[in-house]
């Protein structure tokens, strides 16, 4: 592995060049704070993933329950998506705000903002659907807990796979 830049590929005429002290100091500029990629690849993995559960939970939803546990088991998928994918989509509106002097404010508030939206669509989502006839509570609830835990292990193994430095979006003082 070298230490040249993926945009700027080494060639003979830039090989044995010096790189200029101010160019070597100049961050990186980018479209938002770094987390953006990790939660962007922890959505598309997290979507992957949901699309899977909901094959094989609507294949055994359908084997335990008929049709009823086929609709469960997509309700159970679309769940579990919506609420997970609420969290880091407003983390990812938070961070459009980075250069805010509020910042800190804007980005907490939208995200706890998030949450309670979370939680009230899920009171809702529940009383709307107790009782129903066309679903199985049961494969419904192991729906939702399969997608959660699944969507936790993508999120651990697509940070851990980052290689996120562990001080990325900072500014030295002196604008180095």
């Amino acid at each position: 592995m070298t230490d040249q830049q993926p945009d700027r590929p080494e060639t003979e005429s830039t090989a044995s060049r010096p790189v200029p002290a101010d160019e070597a100091r100049a961050p990186q500029q980018s479209s938002g704070p770094s987390s953006n990629l990790v939660l962007k690849s922890a959505l598309l993995w997290g979507g992957l993933l949901a699309l899977a559960i909901a094959v094989v939970a609507s294949v055994v939803g359908g084997l335990v329950a008929g049709g009823v546990g086929v609709v469960s088991a997509l309700i159970g998928t679309a769940m579990a998506v919506v609420y997970l994918g609420i969290t880091a989509a407003s983390i990812l509106l938070a961070n459009r705000f980075t250069a805010s002097d509020l910042f800190v404010g804007i980005f907490f508030g939208i995200v706890l903002g998030a949450w309670l939206v979370k939680f009230v669509l899920f009171i809702v989502v529940a009383i709307l659907l107790k009782g129903q006839p066309w679903v199985n509570p049961q494969v419904m609830f192991l729906t939702m807990i399969v997608g959660v835990i699944g969507s936790l292990v993508v999120d651990v193994v697509v940070v851990l796979r980052s290689r996120m430095p562990y001080a990325s979006d900072t500014r030295l003082p002196g604008g180095r």
